[in-house]
């Protein structure tokens, strides 16, 4: 079973940049970044292939945010840019078994804890 821990989550202005990060206790297939903000349902923000070769974004982050990784040190990076009030959230990473990146939830076995942005005006 792969662990999963993010980090660098934090409280920043409008406007202002953030990089979480997701190391995980082992090799990992695809990898995925979800959010889940007060009162809504978790949705997908980023994925990445096994690679790295290959990845895809929820509209309303392309252009601001950039999914990585690092396989070499088994973390995955979301570095988070232009940012939103309405990207207020806990950010979640997980795991697929598959080597394509997906948006579809039910497709990641194991999921992080979690790390809270706060964007503030």
């Amino acid at each position: 079973q792969v662990q999963l821990v993010e980090s660098g989550g934090g409280l920043v202005q409008a406007g202002g940049s953030l990089r979480l990060s997701c190391a995980a206790s082992g090799r990992t297939s695809a990898m995925g970044w979800f959010r889940q903000g007060p009162g809504k349902e978790r949705e997908f923000v980023a994925a990445i292939s096994r690679s790295g070769g290959s990845t895809y974004y929820l509209d309303s982050v392309k252009g601001r945010f950039t999914i990585s990784r690092d396989n070499a040190k088994n973390t995955v990076y979301l570095q988070m840019n232009s940012l939103k009030i309405e990207d207020t959230a806990v950010y979640y990473c997980a795991t697929t078994r598959g080597l394509r990146a997906t948006p579809r939830l039910y497709e990641y076995d194991y999921w992080g804890q979690g790390t809270q942005v706060t964007v503030s005006s």
